[in-house]
């Protein structure tokens, strides 16, 4: 029913919102004669700002279509090379991707987006800082209201399948140098899967996995994500945060972790921040500041995009990994078979953290080489990133001057 009160809601908005669009445009467009009226900037910005926060944000566009390489531009082409229910693996395709005597042979890199409600466009900042010298695939989760009932359901367990999927559907036998790199929710599947590979002796396992601000041990540091999982119940989530996908969608009648919640949560644990944000944006209008006015939206446009997960994946989540912390204590399984984090030996590991992360706090990514000892002293690393906060770690600044190039050399000294 709580989907279904969303949707009302929104639409019994419509009226408002297309009064507030009529407004914005009488008051705020350029050639109108109500431009001129005492109040009409104060209405033009009050009609946007209030259209901002009550309108429905669309998965935002990549908007990569080109990177540098030893100082030229170089197109890139977004590729699907594989469509499945839940994801599409794409290919940042450069167009120097055909080999070339003498020319550098850049690492191939699978960047595991998190699938914890926002797209794998949150990663565009990532995406392109490591264009210039690697070979980007990514993992571009779907929205779970738009999969059909038919497709069936999507586990834990079927994310490390995918993962493992991918995994060998990206390693070239012929170089082997294929190079995985986890942001935040996926470095527990991702190292289930790496682990699980290692076990069965799979061969050109991953030369190395680069893992970034990710619960491998939600029990270190714990944060206000943490303390809320296990503070409640398994029960109080399956019975109050699962919802059944309504009729308007593909996905009708699914059983979904709504995205609109998953947003709710986000706002929840700053909402002085995301206040004075919007204030700060009706005032950039208010004085044709409108460089400040698109930073606010280019940010908010990304960060209000969200998708639903699937009902069974988040509950597997919520109790594996922040409830009964099952890989850290060993008792991690994957279709009844037992994770051995200990048996992955031939990929070098770099763990990540930021100094301010809220939501993956201190120790829990870099508890992962207590579980990897047997890859080699020499092959692990871990790296505190100084003032940097969740989304700091793979966006921004910090991303782009410091992490991303330790991230880039650790690639070549491994692979």
């Amino acid at each position: 029913m709580l989907y279904k009160w969303y949707e009302t809601q929104h639409m019994l908005l419509g009226p408002w919102r297309v009064a507030a669009e009529a407004m914005r445009g009488w008051y705020g467009h350029p050639f109108s004669p109500f431009t001129y009226a005492p109040m009409a900037r104060r209405i033009a910005a009050s009609s946007d700002l209030f259209l901002r926060v009550t309108q429905r944000y669309e998965k935002p566009a990549w908007n990569i279509d080109s990177t540098s390489i030893d100082g030229k531009a170089v197109g890139v082409e977004i590729v699907t090379e594989l469509d499945k229910p839940f994801c599409r693996l794409i290919h940042f395709r450069r167009a120097i991707e055909a080999p070339r005597p003498g020319r550098r042979a850049d690492p191939r890199v699978l960047l595991v987006a998190p699938l914890s409600g926002h797209h794998a466009t949150l990663l565009r900042d990532t995406v392109r800082a490591l264009l210039p010298d690697h070979d980007v695939w990514v993992t571009d989760w779907v929205d779970a209201r738009m999969v059909p009932v038919a497709a069936g359901p999507f586990h834990l367990a079927d994310y490390v399948d995918y993962v493992r999927e991918f995994i060998t559907l990206l390693t070239d036998p012929r170089q082997a140098n294929l190079n995985v790199i986890s942001v935040c929710q996926p470095t527990v599947p991702v190292l289930c899967a790496v682990a699980l590979m290692a076990a069965a002796g799979e061969a050109h396992p991953p030369k190395t996995m680069v893992m970034m601000g990710g619960p491998i041990d939600a029990r270190k540091s714990p944060t206000a994500v943490n303390n809320l999982a296990t503070q409640k119940p398994y029960s109080w989530f399956e019975q109050n945060v699962i919802q059944r996908v309504p009729d308007n969608y593909p996905g009708f009648m699914r059983r979904v972790y709504p995205g609109f919640l998953q947003h709710l949560g986000f706002v929840a644990m700053n909402p002085d921040r995301h206040m004075n944000a919007h204030w700060d944006y009706f005032n950039h209008l208010l004085n044709g500041d409108g460089d400040s006015a698109d930073k606010h939206r280019d940010f908010y446009d990304e960060y209000n995009a969200v998708l639903d997960l699937p009902a069974e994946y988040y509950l597997d989540t919520i109790k594996s990994v922040f409830q009964d912390f099952a890989l850290p204590k060993g008792r991690m399984f994957v279709r009844d078979q037992l994770v051995r984090p200990q048996a992955i030996r031939d990929t070098a590991l770099l763990t990540i953290e930021g100094e301010h992360d809220d939501i993956s706090g201190n120790g829990q990514t870099e508890a992962a080489h207590l579980l990897c000892l047997s890859i080699p002293r020499e092959r692990r690393e871990h790296y505190l990133a100084p003032g940097a906060g969740h989304y700091g770690i793979f966006a921004g600044r910090r991303w782009r001057e410091t992490i991303c190039p330790k991230v880039r050399d650790f690639i070549r000294k491994h692979a």
